[in-house]
C-alpha cells in the first residue's frame, strides 16, 4: 500500500461511521523487538481489535477471526434491538400524545357541563381548578322551577379518570333528577337515595362528600344537608363591616360509607345581601412553604377578611390563596362556588 500503512487504513476506516464496528486484526513482527509495546500502543490508538503475530498460526487466525464475527454479530443485534427501542418510543411517544389530546378533550368536556353564572335574585360565580386534567370535583345550580333553586358541590375521592367518570355521571343523575323515589326538594332524600345506590363496595372502593341545598326564594329559606364535605359558609348581616358568619354543616358521613345510612338536614333563614360559599376542601388544605397545612379556619377567617372590605369576590380569594404556597399547582382540586342572595 502506498503512501498508506496498516495503522493509517485501520484509522481512515474506523473514523467512517459506516464502518466503525469493523473488526480489524493487525499483524506485528514476532518476538520482542524495541519498538513492539510503543507499536501495539499505536495500533490500539487508531483502533485494532486484536493482534497476531508473524508468521501467522492459522488455528490462532481462525480463532480470532471467529471472535471477531461474534463480536460482530452481537454489534448487529444490539444495532437491530437499538433501532427497535426507537420505534417503540416513537410509538409510545404517539401513543402518549394521543392519550394526551384525549384527556384533554376529556377535561373539556368536563368543565363544559359546568353551569354558567347566573343572574337574578341570586347571582352565582365559580372556580374549578383540577390538580391534573381530570378531577373528581363537581357542582351545579339550577332552578328547579320558580321558586327552588338546587345548589351541590360534590368531591369523589381519588383523582383520574375513575374520579372524573363517576363524578361526571353524578351530574348528571342529580341534574336530570333521575334517582327513583326521590323527592329532590328535599336534601336528606337526595342524600339517602345517593348513598343506597352509589356504596363504594360496588364502584371500586370509591366514596364521595357532598354539601346539597336547596333555596326557597319567596320564603328566603336554605335547606341544606352535608354528606361528609367541608361545610358551607354564610356571611351575612346587615353591615358589610361586620359579617356575621354562619358555617352551614352536619354530621352525615360520605355517601358509600355505610348502607342504609340515614342523613339529616338543616334550615336556614337567608338575609337579603348574604354570601354563601360552597367549597371543597383541596381550597383550604394547602401545604405552606414552612410545611404546615393551612387550615379550614384561616380560610373561614380570610373569607371574612374580604367580606369585611367588599372584596369578595373568587378571583380575590383565589389570588390570596395562591400567594399561601410556593407550588405552581395545587396538590388537590379547587373547587368553589360563591352564591349572593339579592
Amino acid at each position: 500500500m502506498q503512501k498508506l500503512d496498516g495503522l493509517e487504513v485501520c484509522r481512515q476506516i474506523k473514523a467512517n461511521p459506516e464502518l466503525t464496528t469493523t473488526f480489524f486484526i493487525l499483524l506485528t513482527a514476532k518476538g520482542a523487538h524495541p519498538g513492539e509495546e510503543e507499536d501495539r500502543v499505536r495500533g490500539l490508538d487508531a483502533g485494532a481489535d486484536e493482534f497476531v503475530s508473524k508468521p501467522i498460526e492459522m488455528n490462532e487466525l481462525k480463532a480470532r477471526v471467529r471472535a471477531g464475527l461474534r463480536l460482530y454479530q452481537l454489534n448487529q443485534d444490539l444495532q437491530s434491538q437499538k433501532r427497535a427501542l426507537e420505534v417503540l418510543n416513537e410509538n409510545l411517544q404517539t401513543q402518549k400524545q394521543i392519550l394526551e389530546d384525549e384527556l384533554a378533550q376529556a377535561a373539556h368536556y368536563v368543565k363544559s357541563l359546568l353551569p354558567s353564572p347566573l343572574v337574578g335574585a341570586v347571582t352565582t360565580e365559580a372556580l374549578f381548578i383540577p390538580s391534573i386534567q381530570l378531577g373528581g370535583d363537581c357542582f351545579d345550580y339550577y332552578w328547579m322551577d320558580d321558586e327552588y333553586l338546587a345548589i351541590y358541590l360534590l368531591d369523589v375521592s381519588g383523582h383520574g379518570v375513575g374520579s372524573a367518570l363517576l363524578s361526571v355521571s353524578l351530574l348528571n343523575i342529580l341534574r336530570s333528577q333521575s334517582l327513583p323515589n326521590t323527592n329532590f326538594h328535599q336534601p336528606s332524600e337526595v342524600l339517602k337515595s345517593l348513598n343506597d345506590r352509589f356504596q363504594m363496595s360496588d364502584h371500586n372502593d370509591q366514596y364521595f362528600t357532598i354539601w346539597y341545598g336547596v333555596y326557597h326564594r319567596l320564603k328566603r329559606q336554605l335547606i341544606y344537608a352535608n354528606a361528609g364535605h367541608p361545610p358551607g359558609v354564610l356571611l351575612s348581616g346587615t353591615s358589610a363591616c361586620d359579617p356575621q358568619i354562619n358555617q352551614l354543616k352536619s354530621l352525615n358521613p360520605p355517601i358509600g360509607f355505610l348502607p342504609n345510612a340515614s342523613f339529616n338536614h338543616q334550615v336556614f333563614e337567608i338575609e337579603e345581601g348574604s354570601n354563601l360559599y360552597i367549597f371543597s376542601d383541596g381550597v383550604y388544605e394547602i401545604q405552606q412553604p414552612d410545611g404546615n397545612i393551612w387550615s379550614l379556619d384561616a380560610f373561614i377567617d380570610l373569607l371574612s377578611h374580604l367580606g369585611k372590605t367588599n372584596n369578595c369576590h373568587l378571583p380575590q380569594v383565589l389570588s390570596h390563596i395562591r400567594t399561601l404556597s410556593t407550588k405552581a399547582s395545587f396538590d388537590d382540586d379547587f373547587s368553589m362556588i360563591r352564591l349572593n342572595f339579592r
